[in-house]
């Protein structure tokens, strides 16, 4: 082995100058006593010296650069090989689609960088073990370079970075990607040309910019992995990213980074403020899902509460949860029409020709027929100058498509079948909660609700009056039980310890049942309805209402009815869509983000129905369920919104009763999840049983060798 002086050229970059010779031994031993994350990295100036012998060839750098804790190998690889190859990476990044015009001379600034090889650094790992470093073995740091391509659309752009790589240097399987940039970028995937073989690397990923944070990103390939089955090279990288994922629950969370944490719902009041104060949802008292942790400062006053920062201040979700511009602009657009309509009615008096909102029906009527009719003769004026004045004056003076509402199918069918009954019934089956109906199975029917509180169990739908109302059909009470013809609307037990606190905000609900038959006709027809109040020694608190033949009691029922349409409205808002489809599901997404790899099997499938569900809870905290926000104001319960929601949670989901369906169902699901270790146990437990077999069937050849009796399934044989 000998030691040569290298000539001088350049190598991506790099002046590689002639420098004297020098001791090999010693090269190594300052190589080794740098960082590990330093060892891997190719300079972009300094020199390059190179260690030839007549078996091997390894470049070793010299001077300081650097690195990342991910790509770090435990000591200088050495690859014996006979030869080289080279591998192409084209890498696709997305464009924004709408760029102001600083974003734009920073995007053609970000152009030069690239085409020079100063934005984007890539790193190859390989499947394969580096039989000294005993990791993965790995690519110098090639840069991106050239000037960008169009690829499928006009917001999609490819760029080019070439390796040199030992012919054995094995299948790609994990990219290393860093960020020199002033910023972000979105990269949409690297696709891998090694020796006419084309290796995917999906990334649908935002690449935060080194000055950021110091880590780089890894991007595994495209095929599925169970923990043990991972290839041996990027175990490491794998357990890395998972780790990196987690945090450590310490500090306020930046919108570059990709976290996931829990924390309890502390931040949808300002108990400074005491018509916003609002409890903390998640604690013993108040169970609920947790969220994903902001770690933003706690309210200096009460620490237990988290500020809500300022209203411009979006909520923090990692990074790769937010929205695509796309879906910001359609999300936008719908919650800027929810806001206008849920203003209606307090707007109506200044800008309609009354002075009340809604004098009859037919101004109801009109929100979808004509919208709101704004004064002509006296527009309106914010006294407000400049461009910003003749903005909002004419946000007052749109006009009447600005606050119109889309109106429903069936209002274009009838106008007046929200009035009807078999309406009425039709929504509870196919309306906007369907699943809160269910079979009654028996009478009377009872609350579970303490009776040293609210009183007698017994509902006030009596057996009687069932009976009344059924004989219509031709039919008694005890064959509709049986023949599984009535079903029941029950919020009486969910909304009972909640109706004195509505009630005391100048607001009016009570708690609902009602019971519904289901004809030979094929029709549902509600039969009663039941309004509760909490018990009280002056007078009744049970009332039941039933079809009338005349107008009073007619339009009584109606009124009964639109009770239970306002409890249904507030059930399926506030239980089965936020808590049941949005708050329930936030803990899973966190947990599948920290405990299962982008390369587990079961990521790839959850990650789709996941997706954008951190953003639209996040947005939900900051202007939906919070304190004063849209649904305090549109929906019956008010503040004590939430409140009922936790209470839901608290009495309805059991985790037990919203897995998967059957144990056989969630045997391999849980197979699946903890990697294929019981699969492994099993399969070991077979090869046991097998050569148990083989023992027993060996023994039993050598006693008819002999002549010796033998039991075989309890009974003594003789040889043949």
């Amino acid at each position: 082995m000998f030691a040569v002086s290298p000539v001088k050229t350049t190598f991506h970059g790099v002046k590689l100058g002639r420098s004297p010779p020098f001791s090999i031994a010693g090269e190594r031993s300052s190589f080794l006593a740098r960082p590990r994350f330093e060892r891997h990295r190719l300079p972009r100036s300094g020199q390059v010296r190179a260690v030839i012998s007549r078996e091997e060839k390894a470049v070793e750098e010299a001077g300081k650069s650097s690195g990342s804790p991910i790509s770090a190998p435990d000591q200088l690889p050495r690859p014996s090989y006979g030869g080289s190859k080279s591998v192409t990476a084209v890498v696709k990044i997305r464009k924004k689609m709408k760029e102001k015009l600083t974003e734009k001379v920073e995007h053609q600034l970000e152009l030069l960088m690239k085409a020079i090889g100063q934005g984007i650094l890539l790193q190859l790992v390989s499947e394969e073990i580096d039989p000294e470093t005993k990791t993965g073995r790995r690519s110098l740091e090639t840069p991106v370079r050239g000037l960008p391509r169009i690829l499928e659309n006009s917001h999609v752009v490819g760029y080019t970075a070439d390796f040199a790589v030992p012919s054995d240097f094995g299948r790609p399987a994990a990219i290393i990607v860093t960020n020199l940039l002033g910023k972000e970028f979105y990269l949409s995937e690297i696709i891998i040309r090694d020796s006419g073989e084309s290796i995917l690397f999906p990334g649908n990923s935002w690449i935060h910019p080194k000055k950021d944070n110091p880590e780089c990103r890894v991007i595994f390939r495209s095929q599925a992995y169970l923990p043990s089955q991972t290839p041996a090279g990027i175990k490491d990288l794998r357990q890395q990213d998972l780790i990196c994922v987690r945090g450590d629950g310490n500090g306020q969370r930046q919108p570059h980074e990709r976290i996931y944490d829990y924390d309890v719902y502390n931040d949808l009041g300002d108990p400074r403020k005491p018509d916003q104060a609002r409890p903390v949802l998640g604690g013993p008292e108040m169970p609920y899902p947790r969220r994903c942790r902001t770690g933003r400062p706690p309210v200096p006053t009460d620490p237990q509460f988290e500020t809500r920062g300022k209203q411009k201040d979006e909520f923090y979700v990692p990074r790769d949860e937010a929205f695509e511009e796309i879906k910001r602009d359609t999300f936008s657009a719908g919650r800027l029409k929810a806001l206008l309509h849920n203003l209606v009615p307090s707007i109506a008096a200044a800008l309609s020709n009354s002075d009340v909102p809604f004098n009859c029906f037919s101004d109801i009527d009109n929100l979808y027929k004509a919208g709101i009719v704004l004064r002509d003769s006296e527009p309106k004026a914010t006294g407000l100058g400049g461009f910003l004045g003749g903005f909002m004056d004419g946000i007052l003076n749109v006009g009447e498509r600005l606050f119109r509402y889309d109106t429903p199918a069936i209002i274009k069918r009838d106008r007046f079948a929200w009035l009807r009954d078999n309406e009425f019934a039709r929504q509870a089956l196919a309306g906007v909660n369907p699943v809160n109906i269910e079979l009654l199975k028996e009478l009377p029917i009872r609350s579970k609700l303490d009776p040293a509180v609210y009183g007698s169990p017994e509902s006030a739908l009596t057996e009687e009056v069932i009976a009344r109302e059924v004989e219509r059909y031709g039919m008694t009470v005890e064959k509709a039980l049986e023949e599984k013809r009535l079903f029941l609307l029950d919020y009486h037990d969910l909304l009972m310890p909640f109706v004195d606190k509505i009630n005391s905000l100048d607001r009016k609900t009570y708690a609902s049942r009602t019971v519904f038959f289901f004809s030979k006709s094929g029709t549902l027809r509600p039969l009663a309805i039941e309004l509760s109040l909490p018990p009280t020694s002056e007078s009744k608190n049970k009332f039941v209402y039933t079809h009338g033949h005349d107008g009073t009691t007619h339009w009584i029922w109606n009124l009964a009815k639109a009770h239970v349409c306002s409890n249904d409205a507030g059930v399926h808002q506030l239980v089965n869509h936020w808590l049941r489809t949005h708050a329930c599901m936030e803990p899973y997404i966190i947990a599948t983000n920290r405990h299962l790899s982008s390369m587990h099997p079961i990521f790839k499938i959850l990650h789709p129905h996941m997706r954008y569900t951190l953003e639209i809870n996040a947005l939900a905290r900051q202007s939906l369920i919070n304190g004063a926000g849209i649904i305090e104001s549109s929906f019956t319960p008010g503040k004590y919104a939430m409140e009922l929601s936790s209470a839901a949670y608290n009495s309805m989901w059991r985790f037990d009763m919203e897995g998967l369906p059957g144990e056989k169902w969630l045997r391999r699901f849980m197979v699946i999840c903890i990697g294929g270790e019981m699969t492994k146990k099993k399969d070991e437990n077979v090869n046991a049983r097998k050569e148990h077999q083989e023992k027993v069937q060996h023994l039993e050849d050598l006693k008819r060798k002999r002549n010796i009796p033998f039991k075989k399934n309890g009974k003594i044989k003789q040889k043949e």
